[in-house]
């Protein structure tokens, strides 16, 4: 999920983009515009889109009742996307589950590789431990909820454990090491590079949004640590739709969450400053960012002896100075539990998970872009479902629902990217 295909862009006729053009720009207006992109026609359009957003579906039944869809897209070709996604069936006892999650990386790729990766195993874990408890009862869905954060923060702690543990004694026995018994202690890339590895993966972090569904499709949990987003978008009786925002964003927006953060470090005027955690970061909640949740020294003496003398550390320390009773970021999941109508007359319910890359297409139109792409999934043939992903319809929609729109956010001459990573996955509940 690295990379972007390079694809060329000799098919269309050059023409000019305003910066008000693309949506959700992250360039400023004086970034000399207006700037030339090559004119596509519709199929080239959808290919090229479909090319550059590793696609991904998965058919959680025979009848592809319930399904998802799952994308990742950054169009500029000269940087990686951050972003990930997961969609799994988990077995357990004979019985199916779905795990579905899109992750939000941030500073580097390597914490949000490891999260997507290892999150549904670690879930499905723990699922097997509660559901071995109850025996042939089922597990009441308070208890799930529970357990999906338990996982999730057993998950987190062992990020930094695991490099404690690298150092008997921990924290107050990294006194008593010189640097460069600690930089011998880490750097084993000769030897196969495990204890490098696990300590690099203190450095990132990432947001995440993860959706499980029970095998009797009755029941969803969604755990949110960030600003991704979740909705549910449900046909109403009158053949409209209703498009229900489910999450809450972790990060100085969400006044809840920096009184939270406020309470939780008294006397501390600088635990948030101009809406990030210690003036740094902006996520109030994540998984990694193991210096906003370890005491100074772990960053001191263990993460600069990563990289000795190859990087400035004077960012690192406008931060750490402020840093008295950590952890300041939280790996504490919000998780919220909703119920589902299996039967075969139930209304279409779609779930939608996103990066916050896809809200910033959307901005204020959200709604009625989601509303739109969910009337034509109505009207569409079970074939035309079937050979188009619903996640890379949804993602033509936000960018205008027109080649012209869309080619001017695929070809655009710049070298840096002008929109953020974008992560969606469709649900089909």
């Amino acid at each position: 999920m690295d990379g972007m295909p390079q694809c060329s862009w000799d098919a269309g006729p050059t023409s000019s983009a305003s910066f008000g053009d693309i949506p959700g720009n992250l360039c400023s207006p004086t970034d000399d515009w207006p700037r030339p992109f090559r004119n596509l026609n519709h199929d080239d359009a959808w290919d090229h889109l479909a090319a550059a957003s590793n696609l991904h579906s998965v058919k959680f039944d025979p009848t592809g009742r319930w399904r998802a869809d799952a994308l990742n897209f950054q169009p500029c070709t000269k940087t990686s996307s951050q972003d990930r996604y997961a969609v799994q069936q988990i077995h357990i006892q004979g019985r199916v589950w779905t795990l579905s999650a899109v992750f939000d990386g941030h500073l580097g790729s390597h914490t949000v590789e490891h999260v997507a990766h290892h999150m549904p195993i670690i879930v499905r874990e723990h699922l097997e431990l509660i559901t071995q408890k109850h025996g042939d009862r089922v597990v009441p869905p308070p208890l799930i909820a529970d357990m999906f954060a338990m996982a999730i923060r057993a998950f987190d702690d062992a990020i930094a454990n695991d490099v404690l543990e690298l150092f008997p004694g921990g924290l107050s026995s990294l006194s008593r090491l010189s640097d460069l018994q600690i930089q011998e202690v880490l750097d084993d890339q000769l030897s196969g590079g495990q204890n490098y590895t696990k300590a690099r993966l203190c450095l990132y972090g990432t947001t995440a949004l993860v959706a499980l569904v029970d095998p009797d499709h009755q029941n969803l949990w969604l755990a949110n640590l960030g600003d991704c987003q979740g909705l549910m978008v449900s046909e109403t009786d009158q053949k409209a739709w209703n498009v229900e925002v489910l999450t809450r964003s972790h990060n100085g927006e969400n006044p809840l969450e920096v009184q939270r953060v406020i309470n939780e470090h008294p006397g501390e005027p600088e635990c948030i400053l101009d809406g990030r955690v210690l003036g740094a970061i902006a996520p109030f909640r994540c998984l990694g960012d193991t210096p906003f949740k370890q005491p100074p020294e772990f960053t001191r003496r263990i993460l600069y002896n990563l990289y000795p003398g190859q990087h400035d550390t004077s960012p690192w320390e406008e931060f750490l100075m402020r840093n008295h009773t950590p952890p300041y970021i939280s790996s504490t999941p919000e998780v919220t539990h909703y119920p589902l109508d299996p039967s075969p007359r139930a209304p279409r319910r779609y779930l939608i998970l996103c990066s916050d890359g896809f809200t910033d297409i959307c901005g204020t139109n959200q709604h009625a872009i989601v509303d739109r792409w969910a009337r034509a999934a109505a009207c569409s043939s079970s074939r035309e479902l079937d050979e188009n992903s619903l996640a890379l319809r949804l993602l033509w929609q936000a960018l205008g629902n027109d080649p012209t729109s869309v080619s001017r956010v695929l070809t655009l001459n710049m070298d840096s990217p002008w929109l953020d990573d974008v992560s969606i996955v469709v649900q089909c509940l």
